[in-house]
């Protein structure tokens, strides 16, 4: 645990005098960037993380893309506030877009998660299912990328309203749950495909659900993994790399800090203290 107050002091310090002792600011619409913070734990276990969850404005998959880049715009804008030294867009449905858009606006690295789904994707199979938010399928973000790297697989897409609702209200193990994930893989698999993309950071926590319905040879591909070997490697390049011990994570969110808390556990395995950011005046208060 930490004080808010002093996390904000240190933070000025060492950002002025040592910038690759700065955060990471990793951000989505809820708990799902929660599987990108978990690789970024694993793989750069010295950095320090501040983790935005924009929960009262989620599902992001519904939004138009004028609402989203309204966010995006809002969460990056406070994120440099916090003084962070990368962003990583731990959001399908953002990345899908407003990334490009924004990466013009603002004056720090900003990785999004589609490309280096995308390569991976091609690196695995011919025959590549996507699974993603309505905004993100209806982009076609992960087909042009995809083609792009290889115009010889073959891309088909799903879209799956349901998922991020049903995981935002931790119901991964109810069998409602499976009889909409049957529903919605049942067309890929009919298309004979080797490799299924998660087009959605939430939906590597369903794993456990897809894979007792998928033929065991289909290759699951977790984008988020390979966004932070992208992190991993912009870091070096940039010289920011931290090789201090790293800060507690910090956690805020948008919308009820006691539900995130209580996802936490579960995602985290322990109960995260958590912050609620107001973007109406900036204003911030510790749950």
């Amino acid at each position: 645990m930490y004080s808010s107050s002093l996390f904000e002091g240190n933070l000025d310090d060492v950002s002025a005098q040592e910038p690759q002792r700065s955060p990471i600011g990793v951000f989505d619409s809820g708990v799902g960037g929660l599987t990108v913070l978990r690789q970024l734990y694993r793989h750069l276990p010295n950095e320090s993380i501040i983790y935005f969850g924009d929960t009262a404005r989620l599902p992001y998959g519904i939004r138009s893309q004028a609402e989203i880049l309204q966010y995006v715009r809002e969460i990056l804008h406070w994120m440099q506030q916090q003084r962070v030294k990368m962003v990583v867009m731990a959001c399908n449905t953002s990345s899908a877009l407003a990334l490009e858009i924004v990466r013009g606006e603002f004056d720090l690295p900003i990785l999004g998660v589609i490309l280096p789904g995308a390569k991976a994707a091609v690196q695995q199979g011919k025959r590549i299912g996507v699974i993603a938010t309505p905004a993100t399928a209806k982009s076609n973000a992960y087909r042009h990328a995809i083609l792009e790297i290889d115009p010889s697989v073959q891309v088909w897409q799903v879209s799956c309203p349901e998922f991020v609702p049903l995981i935002e209200q931790n119901r991964i193990n109810d069998p409602y749950t499976t009889e909409v994930a049957r529903s919605y893989l049942e067309p890929l698999i009919q298309q004979n495909i080797d490799t299924l993309v998660y087009g959605c950071t939430h939906y590597p926590h369903l794993a456990p659900v897809l894979r007792s319905l998928l033929p065991a040879h289909v290759k699951l591909v977790d984008p988020a993994v390979h966004v932070v070997a992208a992190c991993t490697q912009e870091l070096e390049l940039l010289g920011l790399s931290n090789t201090h011990p790293p800060l507690p994570t910090r956690f805020a969110v948008s919308g009820c800090p006691q539900q995130f808390a209580q996802s936490g556990v579960q995602l985290l395995g322990h109960t995260p203290m958590v912050e609620v950011v107001d973007f109406t005046d900036t204003a911030v208060s510790q749950f």
